[in-house]
């Protein structure tokens, strides 16, 4: 859905919010009066060094490698446009669409800050770009995540110049000549130092973190109500998530994780009827029940992190060299994208351990050892049926992969440039193997809600806690009650969609209000 909000970027920090409505959301973008004049400064000391015969890097020279070389006037705007079309070099599968919105727009935003030098009706044609919805043609591969991401921001420049493949707003794809012909967009001629100033960002990792963080706070949150409905289909305790057991640790997220998982199990009518220490001979639950706030609060505390230094991230003006507030047009390193390198692979151990403990809750309902009651595999007929069976070794096969997308790219530089970028940050590789991670951990905690739901009807005539009764409703509108075996893909896809959508929550939230 299209949000016809406009988002007004300026020299300030753009928000998390911004950045979701323009790259999920489709928001158009206008650039505020105080960024025209920011860029219009900048702009005016870059065309005074351009005209000075002393030699400026990015503005009269080559790049990186290249740099020694002083170019002559009559060069300079084929220096530019041969800057931008060697740089677009990716190759490999289509970026998505709200990846590279977020990176058109996190560039914009450096832009508005003044700091790069570029004209201001170039960067209003990157804004018209985005208001208009046609998204350049970003590939898989290409960025070592410095200087920045070069490559992908390269296709996006490509486009300014009214070079490239887009799709426009339809989603259909055009050649970038067409599709701002149609939109009324006229194409840039790169002046000094633009080249430069569209390229060299960390704007596509950085896209992808604040994307990630936006999905993972939603499902930190579902892998409460999963673990929730685990415990209560499990007929374990919701004793130990006691506020006054949890402060004796007193990490932040454990004790929101836990407060939730007891919001969502009052007035249960399963776990009703274990409390009974007579009746329950049971010392103590397994450990993906009872440490399940131990877990999906180190994730909350870790997602929390990752958002403390995108915030700094956003704060940022990232280009190389950085025009000054004094004038002064200065190389510097700020490209490099350890910062935000670093809590992608962080982010991708988070989403490999919330869904290795989610199919071992899983694996309990399976197995009549441990599911205290059920039939083997939740089977309507085991033997003749297989019931879940094979649902959780599509969550097995899932789990392995999350674990080897947890090796940290951001240790594995490889030198580039003739040994001037001799150290890079493969930033965007870790930022491309978190989205895989996110989708495979919505995908593990849709078949554990499938499954818990399964048990807990399979638990009548007691009766689920009103919150997960909520969750087991919604499901039931795209996935019957159990019975004998089914084409069982279609209902697992069913579940994801409701965990992708936020359903699940939602379904929780509508009894129990806002869950943290």
């Amino acid at each position: 859905m299209r949000d016809n909000g406009v988002v007004n970027v300026g020299p300030e920090p753009l928000t998390f919010d911004d950045v979701i409505r323009v790259a999920r959301h489709g928001a158009p973008v206008q650039l505020t009066d105080d960024a025209i004049a920011a860029i219009a400064a900048a702009r005016q000391r870059v065309d005074e060094l351009a005209e000075s015969p002393t030699p400026a890097y990015g503005i009269s020279t080559g790049f990186g490698a290249l740099a020694t070389r002083h170019i002559d006037p009559a060069l300079r705007a084929q220096l530019q446009r041969s800057l931008v079309r060697s740089h677009a070099a990716g190759s490999g599968p289509e970026v998505e669409t709200e990846v590279v919105r977020a990176l058109m727009l996190l560039r914009l935003h450096t832009l508005a800050t003044g700091h790069t030098g570029i004209r201001p009706t170039t960067a209003k044609t990157l804004a018209a770009l985005l208001s208009a919805g046609i998204t350049p043609i970003v590939h898989e591969y290409g960025s070592l995540g410095c200087s920045g991401d070069l490559a992908p921001l390269a296709h996006v420049a490509l486009t300014l110049m009214g070079e490239g493949v887009v799709r426009d707003a339809s989603g259909a794809l055009q050649p970038a000549a067409e599709a701002l012909k149609q939109a009324r967009i006229d194409p840039v001629e790169l002046a000094a130092k633009e080249g430069l100033a569209l390229i060299n960002g960390t704007d596509g990792m950085l896209g992808m973190l604040i994307l990630a963080i936006d999905d993972l706070t939603r499902l930190v949150r579902t892998a409460d109500v999963s673990a929730s409905m685990s415990v209560e289909g499990l007929l374990g305790t919701d004793r130990v998530f006691a506020p006054e057991l949890q402060a004796l640790r007193p990490h932040p997220g454990q004790a929101l994780s836990a407060a939730n998982m007891t919001r969502i199990l009052r007035d249960s009518g399963v776990m009703a009827s274990h409390r009974d220490p007579e009746a329950c001979t049971r010392v103590q639950d397994a450990y993906s029940l009872r440490c399940a706030p131990q877990v999906a609060g180190a994730a909350r505390d870790t997602i929390a992190h990752a958002a403390t230094v995108a915030g700094w991230e956003l704060a940022s003006a990232v280009d190389n060299p950085a025009v000054l507030a004094d004038g002064r047009v200065e190389s510097n390193g700020n490209f490099h994208g350890a910062p935000i390198a670093y809590v992608l692979d962080f982010l991708a151990v988070v989403a490999a351990d919330l869904a290795s403990m989610s199919e071992r809750r899983t694996d309990r309902f399976l197995d009549v050892a441990r599911n205290h009651g059920l039939p083997a595999f939740l089977a309507h007929d085991p033997g003749v049926d297989s019931g879940h069976m094979i649902a959780q070794y599509t969550q097995a096969a899932i789990v392995s992969e999350l674990k080897r997308l947890a090796v940290p790219a951001s240790v594995d530089s490889i030198p580039s440039s003739a040994m001037q970028e001799d150290h890079v940050s493969m930033g965007w590789s870790a930022a491309r193997k978190l989205r895989r991670s996110v989708d495979g951990l919505t995908r593990v905690l849709a078949v554990e809600v499938l499954t818990a739901a399964r048990a807990l009807d399979l638990r009548a005539p007691l009766t689920p806690a009103p919150a997960t009764a909520a969750v087991v409703r919604a499901l039931r509108e795209t996935v019957p009650a159990p019975g004998p075996d089914r084409f069982l893909a279609p209902e697992i896809d069913s579940a994801v969609r409701l965990v992708a959508e936020g359903g699940v929550v939602a379904a929780v939230e509508s009894v129990t209000g806002p869950l943290a």
